[in-house]
Formats: structure tokens, sequence, C-alpha cells
């Protein structure tokens, strides 16, 4: 069926080509006075599902606006299979977004929205027909195709939107926040179908979200971007378990971070001390809270023995609050139990506390 759709990507799998589709560069935007996006570049492949992620005024739904041609950069260029994006109206762009509130006309039918660009594109009769039943039957929504939006759900409503942006073929989809209108248990239901569904068609997505949860569930790569600059761009996996700066470190999960000083090989942080490859000076680690357990006598482990302050449950786990013999504070994640010592003997492998950089400073990682 996904060629039905969009026979260009019809051979597409689930892992995203190496082969660049999009090429942002240098993007930079201003509104008045405030710079918005500082010199912005990224490379989106084909097939992949790559999610723009930062809290509130980070920029990211600006440069959503300005891949599909809603907002102009100030300097930059943005080159689609190398055609200027950028110098092209939105209507000739081959770029559909799905927005936050998804504004079906609440007088028409589903399969009257779907159709509605395709028969204003006077496309024939029999064409626009064709490809509404195989965008509606993509998205599983032709047993609603008389129904008027009002009588179906929201969840219903987010596919009817995808419908409507899929029918026209786009080789990219933009998709501005479209689950933060539905509740917590749909919203999970609906990053599964929608990671499921971009998979099936092959296109490729650039979806915004400040939700790391929603980042991780669904990307192939994530685009951190903090006060319009971007921070990192790795996989789900690598800016979790690697994050280049702090922020990244504290924005993604929770971390600890370790600040001290390497001399002769050794890293020591308050009264702890390992070695390390990294040259003389001041360091800084984030060491995640599943990395420290209760001492088992892992091999080359750093061991310690902390005091429990406080237990919080999360229902399979607890994110225990300890505190070193010297003072330093440090949280643990570890499976639920009924009753802990006060006392408590710790160890972390020395693998586990990945050195970051303050952010702003030295080359970022792509």
């Amino acid at each position: 069926m996904a060629s039905a759709i969009h026979p260009e990507v019809s051979a597409k799998t689930a892992n995203p080509t190496t082969r660049s589709l999009l090429s942002i560069r240098n993007i930079g935007k201003s509104f008045g006075r405030t710079p918005v996006l500082r010199s912005i570049s990224l490379e989106i492949a084909e097939g992949e599902f790559l999610t723009i992620l930062g809290e509130s005024g980070s920029g990211k739904t600006t440069l959503l606006r300005i891949i599909g041609g809603f907002e102009t950069a100030d300097c930059g260029e943005i080159v689609m299979a190398g055609e200027r994006l950028d110098r092209l109206p939105p209507y000739r762009r081959r770029v559909n977004t799905v927005f936050q509130y998804y504004a079906l006309f609440p007088h028409l039918t589903v399969e009257e929205n779907v159709s509605y660009g395709l028969r204003v594109a006077k496309l024939p009769k029999e064409e626009v027909a064709a490809r509404v039943e195989q965008a509606l039957a993509m998205v599983k929504m032709s047993a609603f195709a008389n129904s008027k939006p009002a009588k179906i759900s929201g969840g219903q409503q987010q596919r009817i939107a995808l419908a409507r942006a899929l029918v026209n073929r786009p080789r990219l989809l933009l998709l501005d926040e479209p689950l933060s209108a539905l509740d917590a248990n749909l919203r999970r239901q609906m990053q599964v179908e929608l990671k499921s569904l971009q998979r099936e068609v092959g296109i490729s997505f650039v979806f915004v979200t400040h939700d790391q949860d929603e980042a991780m569930v669904m990307s192939d790569r994530i685009a951190l971007l903090r006060m319009g600059e971007l921070e990192q761009v790795a996989s789900p996996r690598e800016i979790y378990d690697r994050p280049a700066t702090v922020y990244t470190a504290q924005f993604i999960g929770h971390t600890n971070l370790l600040r001290g000083e390497v001399k002769g090989g050794i890293a020591r942080c308050h009264s702890l001390s390992w070695p390390v490859n990294l040259p003389d000076g001041p360091v800084l680690f984030s060491l995640r809270p599943e990395n420290i357990h209760f001492a088992a006598g892992m091999q080359g482990a750093v061991k310690f023995r902390a005091k429990l302050c406080s237990q919080i449950f999360h229902g399979a786990t607890e994110l225990l609050q300890v505190q070193c013999t010297d003072g330093l504070m440090l949280s643990l994640r570890t499976s639920t139990r009924a009753s802990r010592d006060e006392d408590l003997d710790l160890e972390f492998l020395p693998a586990a506390a990945v050195p970051v950089r303050e952010s702003g400073q030295g080359k970022k990682r792509d």
C-alpha cells in the first residue's frame, strides 16, 4: 500500500537511508532584535523520522515553519534533492504540514476533508477518489469516510489530518506537536501508531515536540534545540547514553553532575576517584541514576558508602536520594523494594561517568 501513497519511496525500510533528502544550511532568523535561530545546519535523510526537540522559545516551531514556507529565513538556505526549497512558495514544495490543531472543516465529511486539496488542484475525479481511498486505508479510517469531524474522536481526527497530508504525496511531512491535544493514554498509543505509519509509507517525518519521552520513543534521531542553537544531534540512545553537554544530560532524563579535576590520568570528584583517559584539568561528568548500583563486587567499579535520605516510588522503580560521607548528594534508580537500610554500599563503573562540556563551549557533536 505504501507504493500507492508514494511510489518513489515504496522500497524504503524501517531504517532511514544515508542519502540526504533535505539540507538545512546556516539558517538564521530574528524577530525584531530578538534572534530566534542562529546558524542552524542539519541534514535530514530519506525515510528518516527526525524529531526537533526543545523547550518553549527554543525556535523549534520557527524552524519547522521555515521548512514549510510559512516563515522566511533571514539568512541561509534549504535544499531538497538538489533544488533550493526556500525560494519556492509553500504550494510548490513537496512538503506538507500537520499542525497541533488539525483545522479540519467541520461542515465537510472525512472524505471531503481529505480530498479538499486535490479538488482545489482540479485533479480528475477518478484520481481524487482513488488517492483518498488509499490515504484513508493507510490511516485505518475508511469506515469513517462519511462522518463529520465532530462525530469522531481526537485520535481519529489526528489520523484524518495525516491522511489529508499524505494524499498530496509529499516527500517530507512536518508535524508540529500534533499529539499535544490528546489525553495521556491516547497520546502513547498514537506515538506507536504514528511511528509505525511512518515506517510503512517511508516518507521522511520532521516532528516537533517539547516532550522528551515522546522524542525518545518515536525518533531515528533527535535534534535538540536550545535558545536557537543546536545543542546535539544524535540517535535517542546516543543522546541519552553519551550526552555532549550539561544541558543535554539534564534535559533528556535525569542525571548526576560530578564536577572534579583530572590529574595524572585520575579523575577526582569529591571523595570519588577513578582512572580516565583525559588531559589534566577541570572536568564535568554525567552519571545517570540507573548506573549507580548496590555493591555487588563489579570488577573495576568505583565503590562508596552513602546514607539514604529519601525514597520516591515510581511503580516498577524507585528514585533514591543518598548523601555520601563527604556531603555529595546523588540520585540512583533501582527496582522497587519494600524497605531499605539507611546506610548503603554503592558502586558504579567508570565508563558510566560520561564527560560533558558546558553548553556553548566547543564543537557540537553531530
